[in-house]
């Protein structure tokens, strides 16, 4: 078929990478590619994140999960596969997405900072999104896959040219499908240089103060915030302050690191990932949008649903 993907964030470049494999004839357009996506700020740690149904985002999150680790094998793709910890100031119970890892460990009471009493370890994949943006594009470009910039009213207008539409235009389907049930979750975060950090920590006691390390190959990612329904991009002097104070107090290493720049993104938010064929008066549309804050993590399990739904369509 010929299919047009709408939106170069990590789903739709995904998505069409996986359609052109099984033989399609694919295009995609954006309104913004690369740097100027929402997945480019993520700090794109695999973990499920804001992200529902739990049932479909722990099969989802299990596919990708394998995805990247395959993929870190290649050093173009951006993918490390690096031990952390998630750290609790209660007693916590096994994540719900439990069966999306392989290993999953309980931190010993001699690795827990102060005023945490319990705490996950477990190996995941870190993706740097510059590279891995990046790498996209290119194996898109081998493929045949041509990528354009242009902004759409509507999808109708996606159509010329084409046998179906994949919608993954993420908050953008506020506006281009009138779907009110989406809430940007904004998210800002400081990148700094690299201190020699190995391993991520993660601290989600306070739901819209969320505290995590997140290193990279060169740099390391600092955050970060939650604030739901909150659309502003501006930076926040005083929130980046705090980030880096709370962040300095887990991880004192970081103490100096030289900050690289600051960033802000709206995740996303949604009752449920939207996944799914719509048929409309211009033709058939496959909706995948509303990840959440688990975009890179779901990004390569939904779209071989993506490309199963375009399989199946008359």
């Amino acid at each position: 078929m010929r299919v047009r993907v709408v939106g170069a964030g990590v789903v739709g470049l995904t998505s069409a990478l996986r359609l052109a494999q099984a033989g399609h004839e694919v295009d995609v357009v954006a309104a913004t590619t690369g740097d100027g996506t929402t997945s480019s700020i993520a700090a794109a740690l695999w973990y499920p994140y804001r992200a529902y149904p739990e049932a479909d985002v722990t099969r989802w999150s299990a596919t990708t999960y394998q995805v990247l680790c395959g993929l870190a094998a290649d050093p173009s793709a951006g993918v490390l596969i690096r031990p952390g910890r998630e750290l609790f100031r209660q007693p916590a119970p096994d994540p719900w997405w439990r069966d999306a890892v392989p290993e999953l460990g309980r931190v010993a009471a001699g690795r827990l900072p102060a005023g945490y009493v319990d705490g996950y370890e477990l190996s995941v994949p870190v993706v740097d999104m510059a590279m891995h943006l990046a790498w996209l594009l290119g194996r898109l470009e081998a493929t045949g896959v041509a990528v354009r910039t242009g902004r759409l009213d509507s999808l109708a207008g996606a159509f010329e040219g084409v046998d179906a539409v994949v919608n993954c235009t993420g908050l953008g389907s506020r506006e281009l499908v009138d779907d009110q049930s989406l809430t940007p979750v904004r998210g800002q975060v400081i990148v700094v240089a690299q201190v020699g950090l190995t391993e991520w920590l993660l601290d989600q006691n306070d739901p819209g103060r969320l505290l995590y390390v997140v290193p990279r190959s060169d740099t390391v990612l600092l955050g970060g915030t939650a604030e739901e329904g909150d659309e502003d991009l501006d930076i926040r002097p005083t929130t980046a302050a705090d980030i880096l104070r709370r962040c300095v107090e887990l991880v004192p290493a970081l103490d100096g690191a030289r900050v690289i720049g600051h960033r802000v993104g709206l995740r996303p938010g949604r009752p449920a990932v939207r996944l799914e064929t719509e048929f409309t008066d211009r033709g058939p549309v496959v909706h995948c949008y509303g990840h959440g804050g688990a975009g890179v993590t779901l990004s390569y399990g939904c779209a071989e649903d993506v490309a199963e739904l375009v399989s199946e369509l008359p």
